[in-house]
């Protein structure tokens, strides 16, 4: 059975100190915040299906999306300032490390044709994104509500000083990256 990523944060010290230089438990690597963002585009001027991606991003996530909206009005897509252009959630602490178990043990299998996650996704802050495509791959969404698939950009925020710190940190937490 996989290893939960509480379990693995309390090895993260010991496992990786002679790689980074460590001399203190501080030094490790923790993750801050996991946030989930989902833009409707298409949809925005049918209500019904805003407020569905609102209903299953809560479902996935556990907790109530905030509403993002638009920056400035742009003609051309028939947006106003202040229109909804999406939806984001925050998870941090125990939610957060929830939501990425089901992530790494449950969702990123389920994907067609899954092969691991690229590397090229972390930038030099030390953080991780990742586009899921379709939402359905989570078990709380129900199956046989196919018609309205959306995708999903999930962002994991973590205290790695740079790149090469933060994969091996997300590597040692059993992130499924590309061999």
């Amino acid at each position: 059975m996989p290893k939960l990523i509480q379990e693995q944060q309390k090895t993260v010290f010991e496992t990786l100190k002679g790689d980074f230089g460590w001399k203190n438990a501080m030094q490790a690597p923790k993750i801050e915040k996991v946030v989930i963002s989902v833009g409707v585009g298409k949809m925005a001027k049918d209500k019904a299906k805003v407020e569905l991606v609102a209903d299953r991003l809560a479902k996935i996530t556990g907790q109530k999306p905030a509403t993002r909206g638009a920056k400035k009005s742009i003609a051309t897509y028939k947006t106003r300032i202040g229109d909804k252009v999406g939806y984001q959630v925050t998870l941090r602490g125990k939610r957060a490390q929830d939501f990425l178990n089901r992530l790494i043990h449950i969702a990123l299998p389920r994907t067609k044709d899954f092969k691991g996650i690229s590397t090229a996704a972390l930038d030099d802050m030390g953080n991780y994104t990742l586009g899921v495509k379709e939402h359905i791959v989570f078990p709380e969404t129900a199956e046989e509500e196919l018609k309205d698939v959306f995708g999903l950009a999930i962002t994991v925020v973590t205290t790695a000083h740079d790149k090469k710190e933060a994969q091996a940190y997300l590597a040692h937490l059993g992130f499924p990256f590309k061999k």
